[in-house]
């Protein structure tokens, strides 16, 4: 299966381990935005907002074409400070989309109880619970 690993910036440490475990079972790995520089997005805001506007624009606009080159997105959505379970703004666009191509849609964790929970709890994506071989 073709999978698009999406997740916040700041768990991109954690896909490495992922991608490895998932290629080994058989699947192809696509890799999120600025996964070589995660953090690109906070030098690009220091030139200018228009910059800054024009990067992000960029980077929302590419996801659409992971999403539908995939058969499915997963979702790595780990604790990130005191939000449990997090899944950010870009995050959940990537699941929306998915939705809407009718994508499987895999979340690592449980759904976070954040301002999307209601909007998740439709998608109604497949919590595997941290277990890779739920993956089909």
């Amino acid at each position: 299966m073709k999978i698009f690993i999406c997740c916040s910036k700041y768990f991109y440490n954690r896909i490495s381990e992922i991608k490895e475990r998932l290629e080994n079972s058989g699947h192809e790995i696509t890799l999120p935005n600025s996964y070589e520089h995660p953090f690109k997005e906070e030098e690009i805001k220091k030139l200018s907002k228009e910059e800054h506007i024009q990067w992000k624009s960029a980077m929302l606009r590419s996801q659409e074409s992971k999403v539908k080159s995939n058969d499915a997105i997963l979702v790595l959505n780990f604790d990130k400070n005191e939000s449990k379970n997090y899944i950010g703004g870009a995050t959940f666009l990537e699941i929306f989309k998915a939705f809407e191509l009718n994508k499987k849609i895999f979340l690592l964790n449980p759904l976070p109880d954040n301002i999307f929970k209601d909007e998740l709890t439709a998608i109604n994506p497949i919590i595997i619970n941290g277990d890779l071989s739920k993956i089909y």
